[in-house]
C-alpha cells in the first residue's frame, strides 16, 4: 500500500508543537499556514495554464478564502451531501461537465438566496431572464427557487455558452457576465481565453473562485476540513402530490396532506404566496416529506 503523505498544514502542526514542548514556551496563537496550490488544475477537462500571468496568485487568493472562511466552507461541505445528489445527474443527463456542480456553490451556497441585484434560487437567475429558460415566474409560482428545474435551465444556458465560445472557463465567465460581456471582452482585447482576459473584479474572480471550492471540497481534509458522517445533511426523503387546480389555503392544504405550511414551504421554496394559483392544462408537483434524517 503506498503510503500517505501527511498534508503541509499536518507537518506545520507538529512541527510548531515539537518547537513549544523543546522550549517550554506556550503556543498562545492558533497554528495558521498558507494552502498549498495544486502543481496542476483543470476546470471541465480544459488545463489551466498555470505559468501564465497572474494566475498562481488569482488563485491563491481563492484557496486562502476558501480555507480561512471556515463558517461558509463548513456550510458548503454538509450541504452539498443533500443537493449534489439531486444536482450531478441532472448536470450528467444534460451533457454538462460535473465540475459545474461548484458553479452553483459560489452562485448561492446551496441555499435560496437572493442577491442584491435581484438574482434569485441556486443558479441565480434574474426574474426577466428566468422564462427564456422555462423557468415560471408569476403570482403565485418562481421556479427560480425549483432545484432540478432551476438546474436544467442552468444547463441550457452553459450548453448553449459553450457552443458559443467552445471553452468551458468562457462558458462559466459567461454565466457572471454574460454571453455579451464575454464576447466583447474578448474582440476589444484581441485575445481568446479567460486567463488572458482583463475584466471586472468580480468575473476575474469568477473561474478562480470555481476551481479552489472544488478543489477544497473534493479533498477537504488537505485543507484543515474534517467532517464526521453525521455531520453532513441528509438528502429529503418526500412523497408528491400533484395537483390540477388552484389551491386557496396552502396551510390547510399542507395540513390535509399529514404536513404542516413549514415543510411545505422548505421542500417547496418555489411556492411564493399563501396560495397557488393553477392554470387550465397546468399541473404542478409538490413535494412532502416521509422522513427528514438528521
Amino acid at each position: 500500500m503506498q503510503r500517505k503523505l501527511l498534508s503541509s498544514v499536518g507537518l506545520a502542526a507538529i512541527s510548531l508543537l515539537l518547537i513549544a514542548a523543546i522550549s517550554n514556551t506556550p503556543l498562545t496563537h492558533a497554528i495558521v499556514v498558507a494552502p498549498t496550490i495544486p502543481s496542476q488544475m483543470n476546470l471541465a477537462g480544459e488545463k489551466v495554464p498555470m505559468n501564465n500571468f497572474g494566475v498562481k496568485e488569482a488563485l491563491d487568493r481563492e484557496f486562502i478564502v476558501n480555507t480561512y472562511h471556515h463558517s461558509s466552507t463548513i456550510l458548503y461541505l454538509k450541504k452539498s451531501s443533500r443537493w449534489f445528489p439531486i444536482i450531478e445527474p441532472i448536470l450528467k443527463e444534460e451533457g454538462i461537465p460535473d465540475d459545474f456542480k461548484y458553479l452553483c456553490v459560489i452562485e448561492s451556497g446551496l441555499s435560496q438566496v437572493v442577491s442584491p441585484a435581484g438574482a434569485a434560487g441556486f443558479w441565480q437567475f434574474m426574474k426577466k431572464t428566468a422564462p427564456e429558460y422555462d423557468l415560471e415566474v408569476s403570482s403565485t409560482v418562481d421556479e427560480r427557487y425549483h432545484v432540478e428545474k432551476s438546474t436544467r435551465a442552468a444547463c441550457a444556458y452553459l450548453r448553449e455558452s459553450y457552443e458559443v465560445f467552445g471553452s468551458w472557463s468562457l462558458a462559466a465567465a459567461s454565466y457572471n457576465m454574460g454571453m455579451g460581456g464575454v464576447s466583447k471582452s474578448l474582440e476589444e482585447q484581441g485575445v481568446e481565453n479567460y486567463w488572458d482576459l482583463h475584466l471586472n473584479s468580480e468575473t476575474a474572480r469568477y473561474v478562480y473562485r470555481i476551481l479552489a471550492v472544488k478543489e477544497v471540497m473534493t479533498y477537504p481534509e488537505r485543507f484543515g476540513f474534517k467532517l464526521r458522517p453525521n455531520d453532513l445533511y441528509n438528502p429529503y426523503t418526500y412523497r408528491t402530490v400533484t395537483v390540477d387546480k388552484s389551491i386557496d389555503d396552502l396551510s390547510e392544504f399542507a395540513l390535509s396532506n399529514g404536513s404542516n405550511l413549514h415543510e411545505m414551504k422548505v421542500l417547496n421554496p418555489w411556492l411564493r404566496k399563501k396560495n397557488l394559483l393553477v392554470g387550465e392544462g397546468q399541473t404542478y408537483t409538490i413535494y412532502f416529506p416521509n422522513t427528514v434524517e438528521k
